[in-house]
């Protein structure tokens, strides 16, 4: 269940991602439903006709109600709050269209703006077409990335953004994300490792309500590598990593043979598992919750989480896309915003950054 809204709680920004992919489908099937689906108070950065229109023509009645700044979000109101971005947007369903590459950029820097200054509680993300946004300027491998860079913009100082994938029942962190496997040893680092598993400390901590958080470090080779007969990076580069975290206070344990974290039995003696390479953290999290995953980027100074799932324009305006990622990662974002104002009012000393 979500935690009861807070009168002290800004709503959360949603951005409609790639409009020609199935980011409005699903925006507009948790909208319809949002009384069964228990939804946080939010307002949407897009284009609220392009949205009426696109619920017409999955079959939905869909009233937007088109807000100012900062203008408060009336929880029993049946309109979607929509606040405008500057232009209008033209791709129909399943095929993109170049002059909307500069309203999908424009709505994350919003965003980021918006959760920066507090009048956001966070920032939920739909899925973004690269191809089309690299025409327009865009010249990050993702979003995470991305959302790096507008955040040392907005605050002028440095951060690590560090990806999770987080169902009802597993959390993953790949300590090296979109790079060729070939390419995974000569960026995997201990001081790496030690940076990406600090920042999940913290923010388990201070923003999911974990006091101890246990954090299962898997290892880069086969049976973590046997002793050094299947390589020695685990015990050159791992090991050495677990040892630090232990040494400022994490509860760390690895490096583990990561054909044997993720059953039942292994994941209740973890809250997170660190793995070294993309698939080996990506794999588990879209084996036991791929309707169900959120991706939620640590280490930033405001919320952000996204669904776990692509543009997969092959389905956009079909009305057969699920929206339960959507609705987890508005849910997540809003227990996130929660537990970070009670860690505030606690502590009111406490910061946002992360080490």
């Amino acid at each position: 269940m979500v935690p009861a809204p807070s009168s002290r709680l800004a709503p959360l920004a949603v951005t409609m991602g790639e409009p020609a992919g199935i980011g409005p489908d699903v925006l507009i099937s948790a909208w319809v439903n949002r009384e069964a689906n228990s939804l946080p108070p939010f307002f949407v950065l897009g284009d609220p006709d392009f949205l009426e229109e696109r619920a017409r023509l999955l079959g939905h009645e869909l009233r937007t109600r088109t807000i100012n700044e900062g203008e408060p979000i009336e929880p029993g109101d049946p309109r979607m709050a929509v606040l405008p971005l500057s232009g209008r947007f033209h791709a129909r369903p399943g095929i993109p269209d170049a002059r909307d590459a500069a309203l999908v950029i424009e709505a994350i820097t919003r965003g980021v703006e918006l959760s920066l200054a507090g009048t956001a509680s966070g920032i939920v993300t739909c899925p973004i077409n690269k191809k089309e946004l690299y025409a327009a300027g865009f010249e990050h491998p993702g979003h995470t990335e991305f959302l790096a860079e507008l955040a040392e913009r907005g605050t002028g100082k440095a951060c690590k953004p560090v990806m999770m994938l987080a169902g009802p029942d597993i959390r993953t962190i790949p300590v090296t994300i979109h790079i060729p496997l070939m390419e995974v040893l000569s960026h995997l680092t201990s001081a790496l490792i030690v940076e990406c598993a600090l920042i999940a400390d913290a923010d388990l901590r201070a923003r999911f309500g974990i006091d101890a958080p246990r954090l299962a470090i898997a290892g880069l080779n086969p049976h973590a590598g046997e002793g050094g007969t299947m390589g020695r990076e685990d015990i050159e580069i791992i090991q050495p990593a677990v040892e630090t975290l232990k040494a400022r206070g994490v509860i760390a344990n690895g490096p583990l043979p990561a054909d044997t974290m993720f059953h039942p039995a292994a994941r209740a003696r973890a809250d997170v598992a660190i793995c070294m390479y993309h698939d080996q953290a990506l794999i588990p999290a879209k084996t036991l919750a791929f309707d169900d995953a959120v991706n939620v980027t640590l280490g930033l100074p405001f919320i952000r989480t996204s669904p776990d799932h692509g543009t997969a324009f092959d389905i956009a305006g079909s009305g057969t896309a699920k929206a339960s990622s959507l609705i987890a990662a508005l849910r997540m974002a809003h227990s996130m915003a929660v537990r970070e104002a009670e860690l505030v009012e606690v502590q009111p000393s406490a910061q946002r950054n992360h080490p």
